[in-house]
C-alpha cells in the first residue's frame, strides 16, 4: 500500500458528512472533477473501492467505512497534537532545565525561579548545580538549555558554540569580623593590608583573585586558614582568625558579626547567563533568559541603592 494523503482522508470524510461529490467540492471549494480525481487516487492507494455511485449522490463501501474510522482517529491525533503544541507555545506545559553555580544558587537564581514560575506556573523547572566546566559540559551535552557563568578579566570564557549574555557585574569585597577598625571604613585599599592574614577558599577562583591583586600591590597574602565554603569563611573571619575576599554575590546570608567593605581596585566578575549558539531557544527559555535579564536589572539597581546610602 502506498502512503495515504491526509488530505485525501479528509476529502473522504466531507464526501461521506455530505453524501455527496458536488456538495463535497462545493464545501471544499473543489470541482466536482477534482473531488471524483482524488477519492480515485485515494481508492488507488488503498487498493480497493471506497464509495459506491448511486443516483441520488454516494455512499461509502464497507472498506470505505473502515478508512474513515481511522480517518477520524487521525484528524483526532493531528488534533490533539497541535492543541498540545499551542500549550508549549504558549508555556501551559513544558519544562525548562537550566544550571547554576553555588555563590549565585543561593541569591540570584532563587529570584529567578520565582518570577518565572509567577508568569508560567504550568512550565516545571529543573535547576542543576555544578562548577563551570561542570555546567559547560551539561550545557554542550544538551542537558540543561540555559546557564548561569561566570568569568574575570584574565580568564574569559570562550567558544564559538556559546552565546553569553552579560547580566551583572559582581565586586571583589572584603569580609572583616564587626570589631574590626576596618569594618567602619568605607572603601579599602589593597596596599593598606599587607600586615593582615587571609583566610582563602583553597583552590577556589577567589584564592587566584587574592594572589592577583596581592602580587599587584607588591606583597604575597599570608593564609592563615583554608576554608571550605564562604559560610566557614565567614566564621573564621567572624572568630578573627583572618579577613577575606568574597564576591558579593557569595554574600546573601551575612553574618551580624562580619562586614563586608568595599575594596578600591578589586577586580568583579561578570555574571553571564549562557545557551548553545547552535540551539534555539524553547519557548519557556526565551521567557526565562528575559526574566533573567530584568531580575539582574533589579538586583544591580538594589545594590546601588544599598551603596549610595552608605
Amino acid at each position: 500500500m502506498a502512503n495515504l494523503d491526509l488530505h485525501r482522508l479528509h476529502l473522504l470524510r466531507e464526501v461521506a458528512r455530505s453524501g455527496s461529490l458536488t456538495s463535497a467540492a462545493t464545501a471544499l471549494s473543489f470541482t466536482t472533477s477534482a473531488v471524483s480525481q482524488q477519492i480515485g487516487k485515494l481508492e488507488h492507494e488503498v487498493g480497493v473501492a471506497l464509495i459506491e455511485r448511486h443516483p441520488r449522490g454516494v455512499a461509502l463501501t464497507d472498506a470505505g467505512h473502515a478508512l474513515l474510522g481511522y480517518a477520524d482517529e487521525i484528524d483526532r491525533t493531528i488534533e490533539a497534537a497541535r492543541a498540545e503544541m499551542e500549550e508549549f507555545a504558549g508555556l501551559r506545559r513544558g519544562q525548562l532545565r537550566m544550571g547554576t553555580f553555588p555563590t549565585v544558587g543561593a541569591s540570584l537564581m532563587p529570584e529567578v525561579v520565582l518570577a518565572f514560575r509567577a508568569r508560567h506556573p504550568d512550565v516545571a523547572v529543573t535547576v542543576v548545580s555544578a562548577r563551570r566546566d561542570g555546567l559547560l559540559e551539561k550545557l554542550r551535552r544538551r542537558d540543561i538549555e540555559l546557564t548561569l557563568l561566570w568569568d574575570y578579566p584574565w580568564e574569559q570564557i570562550e567558544g564559538e558554540d556559546l552565546n553569553l549574555i552579560g547580566l551583572m557585574s559582581d565586586p571583589t569585597v572584603l569580609l572583616v569580623p564587626r570589631t574590626h577598625p576596618l569594618a567602619t571604613n568605607q572603601r579599602v585599599r589593597i596596599e593598606d593590608l599587607r600586615e593582615q592574614e587571609w583566610i582563602v577558599r583553597d583552590e577556589h577562583p577567589v584564592a587566584d583573585v587574592l594572589r592577583r591583586v596581592c602580587r599587584e600591590a607588591g606583597f604575597e597574602p599570608r593564609i592563615a586558614f583554608a576554608a571550605n565554603d564562604y559560610q566557614e569563611t565567614q566564621g573564621m573571619v567572624a572568630a578573627g582568625i583572618g579577613i577575606a575576599l568574597a564576591p558579593e554575590l557569595a554574600l546573601s546570608a551575612l553574618r551580624r558579626d562580619v562586614v563586608a567593605v568595599p575594596l578600591r581596585g578589586a577586580p568583579a566578575r561578570r555574571i553571564l547567563l549562557a545557551h548553545l549558539a547552535n540551539r534555539r531557544l524553547s519557548p519557556a527559555g526565551e521567557q526565562a533568559a528575559a526574566v533573567f535579564l530584568s531580575t539582574a536589572e533589579h538586583a544591580q539597581a538594589a545594590r546601588e541603592i544599598r551603596r549610595a546610602r552608605h
